[in-house]
């Protein structure tokens, strides 16, 4: 795992360079030992191989490498990977994520087509493109992300594409070139509570990322909406349950439940490690409220399963 970052960021930062400068003069928090069940086999099949390769031969980037996903090893095994469009460093700080921080380089023309003939050699259904934030672009890379997905359907017109998006945040229009370019899942994660905006995702706003998801379906209600959160990070039930119906409101159709992991001593302490019967007991209330789709586990990622998950979301909005 660790070669495997080390090998992303000789492309995107310059040697020695602190992954998280902004983190470096931050007290450290212990890193609580995982209980057994988020435990998870090391990665290493033939397939793992194979998909590594592929990633590598078209020089892109993956969330599941630059996050350290501790689904990353099933999933490449299973020829499914998360790809991150527009580089390897984020310009935003999140207490929460592993992704580095810093100054991005220029956008790179030839990714959208490199990402597509990827797709295409994987022979995936489904794909997830998520991205770093660049709030030193315009437009906060919305013209890119359409630019991918226009490139997906010129290549592997028959891959259903699902988006994870930064809140444009004071990006007027961009979030617009996204919807208008029609991915078939429009993905934002609120991440955590409101009550935890300041300390966990202080680059964000609760309530503009609420919006953003919503105006989603106002402008094209056939888009399937989603959003996750990360639990373990210090929220109460009934905080939890107040985004589960800020979310109905705004008419998402699907949320994922996930436990938070540490990235690091530098990173948010985990404040409890939410048992897997919990995680459950979250599901059916937010089945309860009218999502149609919900997944809740302690190992839940947005892109985890996320083909057979949208095939599920289909068949719920066509009664089957």
């Amino acid at each position: 795992m660790n070669t495997i970052l080390l090998d992303i960021d000789s492309r995107g930062r310059a040697a020695g360079a602190a992954r998280h400068p902004e983190k470096q003069n931050r007290a450290e928090s212990p890193l609580l030992r995982k209980p057994d069940w988020i435990r998870v086999k090391a990665p290493g099949s033939e397939a793992f191989h194979v998909t590594r390769k592929i990633v590598r031969e078209h020089g892109l980037v993956t969330v599941c490498e630059e996050a350290g996903c501790p689904n990353m090893g099933s999933c490449w095994e299973e020829k499914h990977a998360t790809f991150m469009i527009m580089g390897a460093i984020c310009t935003r700080a999140c207490a929460f994520c592993n992704v580095a921080t810093g100054l991005p380089d220029a956008l790179d023309a030839g990714e959208p087509n490199r990402i597509a003939d990827a797709v295409a050699a994987l022979g995936l259904a489904h794909v997830v493109i998520t991205s770093v934030d660049r709030d030193d672009l315009p437009d906060g890379g919305a013209q890119h992300f359409a630019h991918v997905i226009a490139a997906l359907r010129a290549a592997a017109p028959q891959t259903t594409v699902e988006v994870l998006t930064p809140d444009f945040l004071r990006k007027e229009g961009a979030l617009d070139v996204v919807i208008a370019a029609r991915p078939d899942v429009f993905n934002h994660n609120l991440e955590t509570v409101p009550g935890k905006y300041p300390s966990v995702r202080p680059g964000a706003r609760y309530f503009h990322s609420l919006r953003l998801l919503q105006r989603v379906k106002e402008q094209d209600p056939s888009i399937f909406t989603k959003s996750g959160l990360m639990l373990g990070l210090g929220e109460t039930r009934a905080e939890i349950m107040q985004v589960m119906d800020d979310l109905r409101v705004a008419d998402v159709d699907f949320l994922t439940l996930g436990q938070y992991l540490q990235p690091t001593r530098k990173h948010h302490p985990v404040m409890a490690f939410i048992e897997p019967s919990a995680f459950k007991a979250y599901e059916m209330l937010a089945l309860a409220r009218g999502f149609s789709m919900v997944s809740a586990s302690p190992l839940t990622r947005s892109s985890h399963h996320a083909g057979a998950d949208f095939a599920r979301l289909k068949a719920s909005r066509a009664g089957v």
